[in-house]
């Protein structure tokens, strides 16, 4: 067989290398909408909130909900708080999930070794799941490992992620060695990286009165049925308060986002920040190490909402500690759990 044959025969009909022997890598956070508008917005949350991972109840009666509701009041006013965290360069998670990608692969080769392709991938929106998929099997990768940007395992965020994957690779012929990164909730370089953002922010603007550790919520219903998410928070949140070496009275553990009127994770972030504003406390930092990047949770909800919040309440002053976005220490941690999870892999 001549090499023109041989290199024919390694292809499918979709031109897709049979001959697949590399690794790759699918990076994946939760997404967000394509613009600032109305209209993508409702597009976004069509998508995210019929996934029934993130809202569990009666099928039909939240699809009613939904959009009957939902997609007729949210979306315009949603996309008003889109449009206040919104810069030039796009949506700040799609902003810091790109820095965080193209880090990654920077680090890769600077390590040298085989190449690791690497896909950035959400699980709502653009690019798809699916899109991520079938870029790393156009370079003939059949191995592949997923690392979901969520250290702390929940079923409505890594298991809706690894649900995306499975269903993708339901389509595929050739469904390539799989393997699927839990989460990192207590991964010492992860740990690092969080007390070494919260020491960089005291020593530019002075220790705070107390630190508020703050993680999205999910219903409290959610955990009764298994979900083990709030133990990895406490974990994470305890972890980081050891490393700065902070006593009890000078730090909390808190939940927000809620949605709805059934119960979710306490304490709530914005009832906890009402209350020290009530009892006069002064300067307050906030940090959310639940969000690997920051997005309208964070740069909205945390630093400009809750703020006002605590303002209001009496409280002195908020600050809000960004996202580990592409800090070196958050990339050199993630560098550090792609391989310890590719080890036995050529």
């Amino acid at each position: 067989m001549d090499k023109k044959s041989f290199e024919q025969s390694k292809k499918t009909s979709h031109g897709t290398d049979l001959m697949r022997t590399g690794t790759g890598i699918l990076l994946t956070n939760l997404g967000t909408p394509d613009a600032p508008t109305t209209k993508a917005v409702r597009q976004y949350l069509k998508e995210f909130l019929s996934d029934h991972r993130v809202v569990e109840m009666n099928r039909i009666l939240w699809w009613l909900i939904l959009h009957g509701v939902i997609l007729n009041t949210r979306p315009a006013r949603s996309a008003k708080a889109y449009q206040a965290v919104w810069s030039a360069e796009g949506s700040p998670l799609m902003v810091q999930s790109m820095r965080q990608y193209a880090a990654l692969v920077h680090m890769f080769e600077q390590a040298g070794g085989s190449p690791v392709p690497i896909e950035l991938a959400m699980r709502y929106g653009n690019p798809s799941i699916t899109q991520g998929l079938d870029a790393l099997r156009e370079q003939g990768c059949g191995k592949i490992l997923v690392l979901p940007l969520y250290p702390q395992y929940t079923a409505a965020t890594t298991g809706s992620t690894f649900d995306a994957v499975v269903n993708t690779l339901k389509q595929w012929r050739w469904v390539p060695e799989l393997r699927m990164i839990h989460g990192y909730h207590d991964h010492p370089a992860y740990i690092a990286a969080l007390a070494s953002s919260v020491t960089r922010h005291w020593e530019k603007y002075g220790k705070a009165e107390r630190l508020l550790v703050s993680f999205h919520g999910i219903p409290q219903r959610y955990v009764d049925q298994g979900d083990p998410y709030p133990r990895f928070c406490r974990k994470t949140a305890g972890l980081l308060a050891e490393a700065l070496q902070l006593e009890a009275a000078q730090w909390c553990i808190s939940f927000q986002s809620r949605f709805g009127k059934e119960p979710w994770l306490q304490p709530y972030t914005d009832e906890t920040l009402k209350s020290w504003g009530d009892k006069g406390l002064g300067r307050v930092d906030v940090i959310c190490p639940g969000f690997a990047a920051d997005c309208l949770e964070t740069l909205e909800e945390i630093a400009v909402e809750n703020r006002d919040y605590y303002l209001a309440a009496g409280g002195h002053s908020l600050r809000y500690i960004h996202a580990l976005n592409a800090d070196d220490e958050h990339i050199q941690a993630l560098f550090a759990i792609c391989k310890n999870h590719l080890q036995g892999w050529s």
